[in-house]
C-alpha cells in the first residue's frame, strides 16, 4: 500500500489527523507527511482546517473529503438503492414521496428538539452542525463579515440515496429553512450531486 493510500485509510478510521500525527503513525517526518497530504489535496482527496486550542498555534488537521469517501467500499449504499427501487416498484413514485415525507418529519422533529431552548441564530446554525457532524455530513460553519452563515457539508452519507431520488436533498433544504425560521433564510449553494466538491447553504438572517 502507498503511502497516500495510508494516509486515507488512517483518515478514514482515525478521523482527522494532523501531519504530525499522521508522520507518526507512517515512520516519516511531519514534513514528508505534509507532502504527501498537499499532493491529495490537488486531487481533492482531502482538504484542511486550522482549530485554536488555549494559547498558541493553531492546529492544523487533516480531512477526507466527499470524494475520498466513494474510494472505499459501502454495502449500505447499495441496501439504500435496493430498498428505494423497491418501494418505487411496489408502491410507485407517490410511495416514495411519502416515504420522503415522512423521514424529513422525524428528522425535523429530533432537530427542532435538540435547538429547542436556543434563541440565537448563531447558536441555532452551530448546534445544526453539529447534529449534521455527528450523522456523518462532515458539516462546520463559517460566519461572514455581512452577518450570514455558510453550513458546509463535506461528505453526504446518504449520496446514493440521493444520487437516485433528489426528493432526499429537496426534503434536507426544507428542514433547514423550516428550522431556522423566521430567523433566517436558507439557499444551498453548492451541491455535491452538481459536481460541487461539497454542499453547501448560505443562512441569512431576516
Amino acid at each position: 500500500m502507498s503511502n497516500a493510500d495510508q494516509i486515507l485509510e488512517l483518515l478514514k478510521t482515525r478521523g482527522p489527523l494532523s501531519a504530525a500525527e499522521l508522520g507518526k503513525s507512517l515512520g516519516m517526518t511531519s514534513m514528508g507527511a505534509r507532502r504527501h497530504l498537499q499532493a491529495l489535496a490537488e486531487q481533492e482527496l482531502v482538504y484542511w482546517q486550522d482549530s485554536v486550542a488555549g494559547r498558541g498555534r493553531p492546529k492544523r488537521s487533516w480531512y477526507l473529503t466527499a470524494r475520498a469517501m466513494q474510494r472505499f467500499p459501502d454495502r449500505h449504499a447499495e441496501l439504500s438503492l435496493q430498498l428505494i427501487d423497491s418501494v418505487t416498484e411496489l408502491f410507485g413514485e407517490q410511495g416514495l414521496e411519502r416515504l420522503i415525507s415522512q423521514r424529513e418529519q422525524q428528522q425535523l422533529s429530533q432537530y427542532r428538539q435538540a435547538l429547542d431552548g436556543l434563541d440565537k441564530l448563531a447558536d441555532k446554525v452551530q448546534a445544526l452542525a453539529q447534529l449534521r457532524r455527528s450523522e456523518g455530513y462532515m458539516a462546520d460553519v463559517e460566519a461572514l463579515e455581512d452577518g450570514d452563515f455558510i453550513l458546509l457539508e463535506h461528505h453526504c452519507p446518504i449520496c446514493a440515496a440521493a444520487t437516485r431520488c433528489q426528493g432526499f436533498c429537496r426534503s434536507e433544504l426544507d428542514i433547514f429553512q423550516q428550522l431556522l425560521a423566521p430567523l433566517a433564510t436558507v439557499e444551498r449553494q453548492q451541491h455535491l450531486l452538481s459536481d460541487d466538491l461539497r454542499c453547501s447553504y448560505r443562512i441569512s438572517p431576516c
